[in-house]
Parts: C-alpha cells; sequence; structure tokens
C-alpha cells in the first residue's frame, strides 16, 4: 500500500512537472538589436517608456488600450527598442526579428 502511494506521488510529480515545461516553437523570445524582442501588437501602454504615454484612449473595436503618443486619429505608437519606434494604424504594427518596428499592411 505505501509502496503504490509512492508510485502515484512520482507521477504526479512528473506530470506536474512534464505539464509545467510545456514550450512551443515559436518566434525567439529576444532580439540581436537591444536584447529582449517586445510583442507590441498586443502591449498594454503600461509597457511604454514613460514619455511615450500620452494620449491614451481605448479602442472598442479590437477591445484594447493604445496610447497614440501625438501619432495622429487611428494611429498606435509602438516600441521595439531604443532605436525603433514609431506610429502604425491601431492593432498593426509588430517587432520584426531584427528588432525593428513594422506595419502590417
Amino acid at each position: 500500500m505505501w509502496r503504490m502511494r509512492v508510485k502515484i506521488l512520482r507521477f504526479a510529480v512528473l506530470a506536474c512537472v512534464a505539464w509545467a515545461s510545456n514550450g512551443r516553437a515559436s518566434e525567439p523570445g529576444y532580439s540581436p538589436a537591444n536584447g529582449l524582442l517586445v510583442q507590441v501588437d498586443w502591449q498594454d501602454p503600461f509597457f511604454l517608456p514613460r514619455r511615450f504615454r500620452n494620449h491614451c484612449n481605448f479602442d472598442v473595436t479590437l477591445g484594447i488600450y493604445y496610447c497614440s503618443d501625438r501619432c495622429g486619429f487611428e494611429y498606435q505608437f509602438y516600441y521595439c527598442s531604443r532605436r525603433s519606434f514609431g506610429c502604425c494604424h491601431i492593432g498593426t504594427g509588430y517587432c520584426g526579428w531584427d528588432g525593428l518596428l513594422r506595419c502590417r499592411p
């Protein structure tokens, strides 16, 4: 009886470890340009540097908060690194594998 409980406990621990370490293949989580790759198409304005957190609104269509930082109506400010940031239409910007800002058409 005691050995059966130990086996069940070992199996449960192994299952938890396997579940927790479940990773998926995707783009690398870093950028050669500035260290970490920042996914900005879903990013909260809180993650922008403080100087760019102005003119913030809520987009009802996409259901996201965004900041425009003087970009203009229907534009969102995106920040990938110290050398790559700018404006794209709301919800269309992202950081490329090289750490540069890209806007989807």
